[in-house]
């Protein structure tokens, strides 16, 4: 019998290290294994014994494409074990931050990691060439996403201005006027970016996935919601743990998610598209008609679609709260410290990021759990090309190694922010 084996050593176009192992055999797919060989940080192990105060900033240092995920998620979760909740003009501008990171991840996804595969290049460098005005356009837009970040965050990576019960600092509306202004052009050319990858040439490839994300009454899910899927899932984020165990696979130092009883589920755009297409913008919702992908959209190789069009919902939502934004008497609220426990999931640009946090009576971590996107996502990944490798094996070798690479960014997984245990040799 005829066994292929296709290798990918260095994933590319993704955050981070991975590879990919895959055994063909006549036809059919035998082993799957996305193998994260990247070593881990132990952020969960260090954060124990610091102040809780010092945690937000700690954690923005676990990805550099989404920072604000990771400090958002810490914040709610902290500000869940003091027994308070952030209201009125400090929740708008966490909003309107969580925006920005949309913004700028998803375009560099849609624009330099996603785009090439679709139109034949290696990489965006090649694709500049013949698509300038589409690779300025998109670094643009990213650029834009950047701006809120640098205001709201202090800067644009790794961002400092975000604490427990606020911000230090916080805009006058003047400065939220300013930025408000190049957002009309983000929120134009996000608009055409729907436009342009909706005349992509899309692979048939659709599953019956358990789609799981957060579901707010009345708006599009970024900070807060319940946990819902497509398949009858509906609890609140604190009984995560209860729904959700965490598996150690030999291959990879990221653990594999799963739902107890389940198994695999997926989480991201495509996910948050099916589960809140209601909760959109109206332009947004318009604009995914027009695109073609009404939900229900099951072909995850159309997720740079629904990234772009996350895009264009968070130019017109960030537009809303500057609109509407009054600035408060002061940047924070007094956060009671005591001893507790808590719990919070955000929607990261890449899906749902769950963190839990012990504290004592000072303030200080007794113990952090935290469970990011990717990690939740990597048992989908692995079945989809279980499930589309066998129609295509016709194509040859590198032909499929391709299709798989491209399959694999399909879910623009962020590798760094997944790896949370070591592999041990004897």
């Amino acid at each position: 019998m005829k066994t292929v084996r296709l290798k990918v050593d260095y994933l590319t176009r993704v955050e981070g290290e991975g590879a990919l192992h895959v055994r063909i055999r006549e036809g059919m797919v035998q082993e799957v294994q996305l193998r994260i060989f990247e070593p881990p940080r132990f952020f969960e192990s260090f954060l124990r014994g610091r102040r809780f105060s010092e945690v937000p900033d700690l954690t923005a240092r676990i990805c550099g494409i989404c920072p604000i995920a990771y400090q958002m998620s810490a914040v709610h979760a902290l500000e869940n074990a003091f027994g308070m909740r952030i209201t009125g003009p400090l929740r708008a501008l966490r909003r309107l931050v969580y925006c920005g990171e949309w913004i700028e991840s998803h375009a560099l996804s849609v624009y330099m990691l996603h785009a090439p595969d679709f139109l034949g290049y290696s990489g965006a460098i090649e694709m500049a060439g013949t698509h300038t005005d589409a690779v300025k356009r998109g670094l643009r837009l990213k650029k834009a996403g950047n701006e809120i970040l640098a205001l709201l965050g202090g800067r644009e990576i790794h961002p400092i201005n975000v604490r427990v019960g606020g911000f230090y600092k916080i805009p006058s509306r003047r400065d939220l006027a300013q930025l408000g202004e190049n957002l009309k052009w983000a929120r134009e050319a996000a608009l055409e970016t729907v436009r342009w990858v909706a005349a992509f040439a899309f692979p048939e490839a659709e599953r019956d996935y358990e789609f799981v994300a957060l579901s707010h009454p009345d708006e599009y899910p970024m900070n807060e919601g319940k946990l819902v899927s497509n398949k009858g899932l509906d609890i609140d984020v604190a009984l995560y743990e209860s729904h959700v165990a965490e598996e150690h696979i030999e291959y990879t130092t990221a653990l594999h998610s799963v739902l107890r009883e389940r198994g695999e589920y997926f989480v991201g755009p495509l996910a948050r598209y099916n589960l809140n297409f209601d909760r959109l913008s109206p332009l947004a919702r318009e604009a995914a008609e027009a695109a073609g992908i009404r939900p229900p959209c099951r072909n995850p190789f159309k997720s740079i679609t629904v990234r772009a069009v996350e895009i264009l919902n968070a130019c017109d939502e960030a537009i809303r709260i500057i609109d509407n934004y009054e600035q408060p008497d002061s940047p924070v609220v007094e956060v009671p410290v005591r001893e507790g426990a808590g719990i919070a999931c955000t929607e990261a640009p890449r899906g749902i990021l769950y963190h839990r946090y012990g504290t004592d009576s000072q303030g200080n971590i007794l113990d952090a759990r935290i469970i990011p996107p990717t990690s939740q996502n990597q048992k989908s990944i692995e079945e989809d090309l279980r499930q589309f490798i066998p129609a295509r094996v016709q194509l040859g070798k590198e032909k499929l190694t391709a299709f798989c690479e491209h399959a694999i960014r399909n879910y623009d997984p962020c590798i760094s922010c997944s790896t949370h245990c070591i592999v041990l040799n004897d």
